[in-house]
């Protein structure tokens, strides 16, 4: 599953697309990475951060993706063809100079923050910004995001619905294969969506 980069510091555009795993916090996107990792595709994650009760799959999580706002970068001159989690809020710090497939994922915003509250509240933390609050602030970034998604011509976008892929996952699946162009293990791929992971409905 892990693909271990050599030489992070050369310079050369990826033959294929990177292929980006982004959204909201808790919108599903380490499950979309447990789908795309089932179908065959290469992930590339140091697996810092191990499952847990939030996150029973794992969380397919490399931490230079925090270092791109700072320019660290290089090390995606090797990851065409392979899938990366990127959180939205640092998809303006891809390098332009690569091509990504994106699969955002979107979730019932209640859900989203329901399940962020439950999860700070395993942690023994609190946070000092309010659901609505919160909720605003969700709202605006992804009123910005979208918008330069559509206007990047380096990045082909498709957005999937966490609530409509527990609910009948096999026409979204079908529709990710299309979009990675990639003959992936579309079986495996069902298998990942369960109901019991399905904890926080709105």
């Amino acid at each position: 599953m892990n693909k271990l980069f050599a030489g992070f510091g050369k310079k050369k555009k990826p033959e294929k697309p990177i292929i980006v795993v982004s959204g909201l916090p808790r919108s599903g996107t380490s499950m979309m990475m447990k789908i795309l990792s089932e179908g065959g595709l290469p992930i590339v994650t140091d697996e810092l951060r191990s499952a847990d009760e939030d996150n029973p799959n794992g969380y397919f999580e490399l931490e230079m993706v925090k270092q791109l706002s700072a320019g660290n970068d290089a090390w995606l001159s090797n990851a065409g063809g392979s899938v990366i989690k990127v959180i939205s809020a640092l998809l303006e710090y891809l390098p332009s100079q690569h091509s990504y497939k994106v699969i955002f994922m979107e979730r019932e915003i209640q859900e989203i923050l329901s399940s962020q509250r439950k999860m700070l509240e395993r942690r023994n933390k609190t946070s000092q910004t309010s659901d609505a609050e919160m909720e605003a602030q969700f709202l605006k970034h992804l009123s910005v995001i979208k918008p330069w998604l559509a206007r990047q011509p380096n990045m082909e976008v498709i957005y999937v619905s966490y609530n409509a892929l527990m609910s009948d996952p096999e026409p979204l699946c079908r529709r990710v294969v299309e979009f990675t162009g990639v003959a992936l293990h579309l079986e495996r791929m069902l298998s990942v969506p369960k109901g019991e992971l399905y904890r926080n409905r709105s």
